[in-house]
């Protein structure tokens, strides 16, 4: 349900559950985590999906068996954040719930049209984990975080752009050549440099 491609330094990770909107699993949350901690040589990181939805959030079943308290999710967004090298989220639709945490811990996040962003943890019960919010607000806004967390605003790829939550739309035939250019500078450094430079940017 996870693939994976990884050349020239670049590792590209896909959700490839798209029958199930790509809801995440606890297998697929472990996968993400091995895959991006096995790349060897990683200098740029791409997360985008397959069909309409980048991820509708947690598996429902997956819930109910209590994948909302799996420190999983925390584990993969700290990995993520934690990278030294360049990180995208190339979203091919709609980010929901508890998917939205990889996505805020990327340095980039790109988006097609259609896409909308929510993370209904109020109306369901549930804690957001417990980096999202911190890292929502820096990008939007304490207040436009609590539009989301806590009025449980829906909002599309315009508003996200202009919120500064996602930092560019583009068409989804142009999805992962868009990813892969933001990524081209990177890709043809060192990775010393690179490091060097994201640990200049607060």
């Amino acid at each position: 349900m996870i693939e994976r491609s990884f050349q020239n330094g670049l590792l590209t990770l896909t959700l490839a559950r798209p029958e199930k909107a790509n809801a995440l699993t606890e297998d697929m949350l472990v996968a993400l985590d091995s895959a991006i901690a096995g790349a060897e040589g990683l200098r740029a990181l791409i997360l985008t999906g397959q069909g309409k939805v980048f991820s509708a959030g947690a598996d429902l079943e997956g819930m109910r068996a209590g994948l909302g308290h799996s420190p999983a999710w925390e584990k993969l967004s700290a990995r993520i954040a934690g990278l030294p090298c360049l990180t995208i989220a190339a979203l091919n639709g709609t980010l929901a719930g508890g998917a939205m945490g990889m996505a805020l811990a990327c340095d980039l996040r790109i988006s097609v049209p259609h896409a909308s962003f929510f993370y209904p943890v109020m109306k369901l019960g549930f804690l957001p984990q417990p980096s999202d919010p911190a890292r929502l607000a820096a990008l939007i806004g304490p207040a436009r975080a609590k539009m989301i967390l806590l009025a449980g605003q829906r909002i599309s790829a315009d508003q996200a752009l202009h919120w500064g939550l996602i930092d560019q739309i583009t068409e989804p035939a142009a999805l992962l050549d868009t990813a892969q250019a933001l990524a081209a500078d990177v890709l043809g450094a060192t990775a010393a440099h690179a490091a060097a430079i994201k640990r200049l940017i607060p």
